[in-house]
């Protein structure tokens, strides 16, 4: 099975969140795990906001990066993705980031792992398999 995760699912398995088990179940089935390169970008940034708010410290910062980084095995070039993002995003008036995990997901026939409520509505009107 190929998986496509998303940050926000990331997230929720580095910090064993409420659905952290549900979200581990569909990775660890994973054969593949991939995700845009923007990934990096991503969770670097959430997680320096939580550094930011005092509730990690800055060494579990750099962990908690190193570890979401190292849960994806390839990361796929958004240079690839952009047109195809660009365009379902302006159909499905929905965030351009979030339509590059879509897009990944869809040509790969893969199934994307998502804590965003918004992003798995997506997924369902374009028959794209989530876990949420």
């Amino acid at each position: 099975m190929i998986v496509v995760l998303d940050v926000s699912a990331a997230i929720e398995i580095i910090f064993q969140r409420d659905k952290d088990n549900t979200f581990k179940s569909i990775y660890n089935q994973g054969t593949w795990i991939i995700a845009p390169n923007l990934f990096i970008a991503e969770i670097t940034n959430v997680l320096w906001k939580y550094y930011k708010a005092g509730l990690i410290s800055h060494i579990d910062c750099i962990q908690y990066a190193q570890d979401g980084i190292d849960m994806v095995d390839d990361f796929i070039e958004t240079r690839e993705l952009w047109k195809e993002a660009l365009a379902e995003g302006m159909k499905n008036n929905h965030s351009i980031y979030d339509m590059y995990y879509v897009v990944l997901a869809r040509r790969n026939d893969a199934t994307l792992i998502t804590n965003d409520g918004a992003l798995a509505n997506v997924c369902e009107k374009l028959s794209i398999d989530i876990c949420n």
